[in-house]
């Protein structure tokens, strides 16, 4: 009998046991969705998700302090995006320095660690720009606060390591934020960064003019710089007959002239910028005797008859303010053009901003930068193309950098990247990556001359063109 009641007991126990454990398995909570997540950090707010195959791409709202060192002073919306992958993969952190993307898109590094993306549009270009707005609060140190709140916010959700990332004045942006906050990231890859440290000395500019290239090259590009300022008069009345086709008006520049003369000044420096050695063929070989419509396509292809005009400089206020406040900007001269057909020279930025904006330029901003890089780089990774203007100025590491490297595209222009390096270097720079985010293989920590890419190249979403964009602006 009392076997009979001690297994009834047991068997009381095991089926209150099982039932238990089911409850607490039902009372487990479902993993919470990526966007739910997102959504979850204070100030964020979702604008829209697009489909993308193995990602999760949003395109978000953050709420930020106009002035980081007086939060109570008014917000404005920051946009930015997250291309998701995975909770358990690095992240890389990405700002062209202008306008956010809203489409799908792979920075190299990210295809290089298979992360994780997320990208910040610079403040003050629209539609991240306060109302009203104080021009005073869009300076460097501002936008790194930028990105450190972001990267707090969003640090507990993308706990691995993180690399931040850009491309020209994004790679300028890159770094200033490594400057200001240098315990965020586990590793910086700026790509083609300009580094204009003493505002007034540009002589490097005219060295490189002088030499990049071939002669054959350089001697057909001036020659149609040349030739679109001997023919100034017939051309601006074509220019004339353009802007009021299309209902450009020059109230910033100050005059249809000034407008066309600095479009024709571009010219020699939008080439090199943009394209490379063998698109010399595509430029009129012998300019004095080439129509006017050849010089003036020349021109317009390369320069943009477009965008001295109020309506192209519009969208570009806030670089061109930094510019004449902070980041300095290049003056070049013109020895294969005579004196009497340059009329303005190289015109400063504060010609391309709207009067009513105060603009008053601090030259200690870009030497602390560049000092603090000579001594204090810490796996920081400078990208440059070897036939790009911007690259004349670059940054350059000193006696105090540690694990940081300036390498040097060869035969590359303003889309200089990893994958155009020579093979060593390319190994090196991937490596040294791969080992910033964590995420080496073993093969590669033994052989660094094995590293690859962890992601398969994706056409659309790996697109490596370099956007041409009018102007001389990085």
């Amino acid at each position: 009998m009392r076997k009979a009641l001690r297994w009834l007991l047991a068997l009381v126990v095991l089926i209150g046991t099982a039932g238990t454990a089911g409850a607490a398995t039902a009372a487990e909570p479902k993993a919470v969705d990526i966007k739910d997540r997102l959504l979850s950090v204070p100030g964020m707010s979702l604008i829209e998700e697009k489909p993308y195959t193995g990602y999760r791409f949003f395109v978000l709202n953050y709420t930020q302090p106009v002035d980081h060192r007086r939060p109570s002073k008014g917000t404005f919306q920051q946009r930015i995006t997250v291309l998701h992958k995975d909770v358990s993969r690095p992240t890389v952190f990405y700002t062209g320095g202008y306008n956010v993307s809203t489409n799908p898109s792979r920075r190299e590094p990210t295809q290089i660690v298979d992360g994780n993306q997320v990208s910040m549009e610079y403040r003050y270009f629209t539609p991240s720009r306060p109302q009203p707005a104080d021009w005073s609060k869009l300076d460097i140190w501002q936008a790194a606060s930028d990105q450190h709140r972001i990267f707090e916010a969003l640090k507990p959700i993308y706990s691995k390591n993180w690399i931040s990332t850009g491309g020209s004045k994004g790679g300028m942006t890159a770094t200033y934020y490594e400057r200001f906050y240098p315990r965020d990231m586990d590793g910086v890859v700026a790509y083609v960064a300009p580094n204009d440290v003493v505002n007034r000395e540009d002589s490097a500019y005219d060295r490189f003019f002088a030499r990049v290239g071939t002669e054959e090259c350089r001697a057909r590009l001036n020659g149609v710089q040349r030739e679109a300022l001997v023919r100034r008069a017939p051309l601006k009345e074509k220019y004339e007959a353009y802007a009021a086709e299309n209902g450009y008006t020059f109230d910033t520049i100050g005059s249809l002239d000034r407008a066309y003369e600095a479009v024709v000044l571009d010219y020699v420096w939008g080439f090199w910028q943009y394209s490379t050695l063998k698109d010399c063929a595509d430029i009129p070989a012998d300019a004095k005797n080439a129509t006017d419509d050849e010089i003036w396509n020349s021109v317009d292809t390369i320069s943009g008859f477009s965008f001295y005009t109020d309506q192209g400089l519009a969208p570009y206020t806030p670089y061109y303010y930094q510019a004449g406040t902070q980041l300095g900007a290049p003056t070049i001269h013109f020895p294969h053009i005579e004196r009497k057909y340059i009329r303005y020279g190289y015109q400063p930025p504060r010609n391309f901003v709207p009067r009513d904006i105060d603009m008053r330029f601090q030259p200690w901003v870009m030497r602390d930068v560049d000092n603090w890089v000579k001594r204090n780089a810490r796996q920081m990774l400078f990208v440059y193309g070897e036939n790009d203007p911007w690259g004349a100025e670059p940054f350059r590491l000193g006696h105090g950098a540690r694990d940081s490297y300036v390498l040097t595209a060869p035969g590359m222009n303003h889309g200089a990247n990893v994958a155009g390096l020579v093979p060593e270097e390319k190994a090196l720079a991937t490596a040294r990556i791969l080992d910033w985010a964590g995420v080496a293989p073993a093969a590669v920590q033994e052989n660094p001359s094995a590293a690859r890419p962890l992601a398969t190249f994706d056409a659309k979403l790996d697109k490596r063109d370099v956007q041409r964009e009018p102007a001389l602006r990085p």
